[in-house]
């Protein structure tokens, strides 16, 4: 081997080894900086929950003077949103557990939502008032108070409308599509197997069973009249039946307070003010607190950089 020779193949190995341990120095340096950042995010975690913690306590409600309480019911009304009937019985009980609380304000904005939902609140609504007598339950309408909506209202003592909200929707739907026709453009062949005769029940890849609307029809119309004579139980003779109060059209607040829908004109502020005489409003409902949030944002920003972390690796 010549002199020239020996020099390369020095330079050669020296030059693998030196990239070897800058790659190894390079990856011992992205563990560290994985494993700080976790360390960080926990630390973190700890206090905001014991901030969090210390906040809760020192605001217990109880030590407030007299009030009225606020519970807000506002979009759809379904399981596991802000107006699920968990969330919203949970303010509506912590309310009336209150010593210090006057009366209950439940203020509605919702189009509707879960008949079940509903119903759960309108029964929770009952059993308290019937628990706590002394204290009155009001219902305050914002923009709109339909279907669901409603159907949890009709529990309160008195219900507040504005002149311009919308009120009623007291009916039942059951909603789909159909894609036999556009299948059949497509050349696509629906291969439907079941054990049972109306397990298929409306399929929407398959042609209407007249049977299956039948009963579709049937159920829907046992709910309605769920619905209503959950109205009539809950507005009694205050209600001025029509025709069409009940087919599912909605109208204005003044219009609702004609029919015995609602009582009076109001809003959160004047019931408190001028109904249940605590001027002061306190808000007993549910909300996620800051530490919360940001124990899920920090939760789901280490799961992302740890996935990224290991896709880079596996690539």
């Amino acid at each position: 081997m010549s002199e020239q020779q020996g020099s390369n193949w020095e330079r050669q190995v020296l030059e693998k080894l030196v990239i070897t341990a800058l790659k190894e120095q390079g990856k011992a340096r992205n563990w560290s900086i994985f494993f700080k950042f976790v360390g960080f995010a926990w630390l973190f975690l700890i206090v905001a929950l014991i901030a969090g913690w210390r906040h809760g306590s020192s605001s217990e409600s109880t030590k407030l003077g007299p009030h009225t309480a606020l519970v807000e019911l506002r979009g759809v009304i379904a399981a596991r949103d802000g107006a699920s009937a968990d969330n919203v019985m949970e303010g509506l009980r912590a309310a009336f557990k209150d010593k210090n609380t006057k009366g209950v304000v439940l203020r509605i904005n919702s189009p509707g939502g879960s008949p079940v939902q509903a119903g759960q609140i309108n029964d929770e609504i009952r059993r308290l008032r019937k628990l706590n007598p002394q204290v009155p339950l009001y219902v305050v309408i914002d923009d709109i108070c339909a279907s669901g909506g409603y159907y949890v209202a009709a529990a309160a003592d008195r219900i507040y409308v504005d002149k311009a909200s919308l009120v009623g929707s007291i009916g039942v739907l059951m909603d789909g599509f159909g894609f036999t026709g556009t299948m059949e453009k497509l050349g696509v062949e629906r291969r439907l197997l079941t054990a049972g005769e109306n397990k298929g029940f409306l399929d929407p890849f398959s042609p209407t069973n007249p049977q299956q609307v039948e009963l579709a029809r049937k159920m829907l119309g046992d709910i309605h009249q769920q619905f209503i004579k959950v109205v009539r139980d809950g507005r009694g003779k205050r209600l001025k039946e029509t025709p069409d109060m009940f087919s599912g059209l909605v109208w204005s607040g003044e219009k609702s307070i004609e029919m015995g829908l609602a009582d009076a004109l109001g809003s959160a502020d004047s019931v408190a003010r001028d109904v249940i005489k605590a001027e002061e409003i306190v808000d007993f409902t549910p909300r996620e607190d800051w530490s919360s949030r940001l124990a899920r944002t920090i939760g789901a920003e280490a799961g992302s950089k740890l996935g990224s972390y290991f896709e880079m690796k596996l690539k």
